[in-house]
């Protein structure tokens, strides 16, 4: 148990300090609101290898964490929106198909910028946000290929 809980502060700091790096990367591809989700990395590897209530106070830490050094109250939320919708979606397809990692961090990718797109329309109250869904679709396809090629290297030479 106690090296479980020191393996999971481990990911958190890994996470955050992936966070960190992500804020001294200019805006991605010049198009705002576009990250690599680095941070991710950690959190897709516990949804592997331990479990999703793990990897959601992993994810929950490290948001709040970020957000509080980085950003601010909305950039909190529309990451904790991002994150509940793209973990959920992310176990079901890890827990009840055969979907490779690739497949899972792509689909996260996804979710977690439609989960953003779904609570930004309901805080500015308007739907011309969703515009720009498939700009935030291609992203997050690309992002969530590059977070799971990544995962799987890490998963393949790493081991906790």
């Amino acid at each position: 148990m106690n090296r479980k809980i020191a393996a999971l502060g481990l990911f958190a700091a890994v996470a955050i300090i992936f966070g960190y790096v992500e804020t001294l990367i200019p805006v991605f591809a010049g198009i705002p609101g576009i990250k690599l989700g680095l941070a991710n990395l950690s959190i897709l590897y516990i949804l592997i290898n331990y479990s999703f209530r793990e990897a959601a106070a992993v994810s929950v830490i490290r948001i709040i964490v970020i957000g509080f050094m980085f950003g601010n109250m909305f950039s909190i939320i529309y990451s904790l929106c991002g994150a509940a919708l793209s973990m959920t979606v992310m176990t079901l397809l890890l827990r009840k198909t055969q979907s490779s990692i690739m497949a899972v961090s792509i689909a996260g990718g996804i979710t977690h910028n439609i989960g953003q797109l779904i609570i930004a329309a309901l805080i500015v109250e308007n739907r011309a946000v969703f515009f720009y869904t498939p700009v935030l679709l291609i992203s997050g396809m690309v992002t969530g290929l590059l977070i799971g090629y990544l995962t799987a290297e890490v998963s393949r030479r790493v081991r906790f």
